[in-house]
This record gives structure tokens, sequence and C-alpha cells, in this order.
């Protein structure tokens, strides 16, 4: 059965497709390209990388902090939940 969230090697080939879109961020720049059609690429990056980012915090959330839930230990599942909290509130 297929996981409902993103495995580390679909984000692996995800983050392959991301390092082609910036080498081909860098040909436009250097081919003195259009800036809007430059701006347009990397938004495409970014938002790939938000993609992989969520990706990688949900596989997160399932496996690290359920089995933080899941062993009972007060203190382990207060480090995950402050992790998670950390974590979102530097992404933007």
């Amino acid at each position: 059965m297929k996981e409902l969230f993103p495995s580390h090697d679909e984000q692996l080939a995800r983050l392959t497709r991301i390092e082609g879109q910036v080498r081909g961020i860098r040909k436009m720049i250097e081919d003195r390209r259009y800036c809007v059609d430059i701006a347009t690429q990397i938004k495409a990056v970014k938002a790939a990388l938000t993609k992989v980012e969520l990706g990688v915090l949900e596989k997160h959330i399932h496996h690290c902090v359920a089995d933080a839930v899941a062993s009972g230990d007060p203190q382990e599942i207060e480090t995950k939940i402050v992790e998670i909290v950390r974590l979102v509130g530097r992404m933007s």
C-alpha cells in the first residue's frame, strides 16, 4: 500500500528536478534572458522546494512524532512538539 505522504525517494527525485531547474535559471541569467521569465522560473523553484519541505515535515510527523507519542515518554513528546513549533515558525 502506498503511503499518503511522500517517501524520501520521491523527495530525492523532486530535488533532482529542482537542481535541473536551478541550472536552467543560471543558464537563463548567463544568456541574459528576459527578467520576468527568470523571475517566473525562480518562483517555480521556490514552490517546488516548499512542496519538498512540507513533504519532509509530513513524513517527520507521521514517523518520528508518532513514534514519540506511541512511546508515552513525556520528554520525548515535548521535544518533538518543540521541534515542530520551531520549524513551522521559521517557514514562510
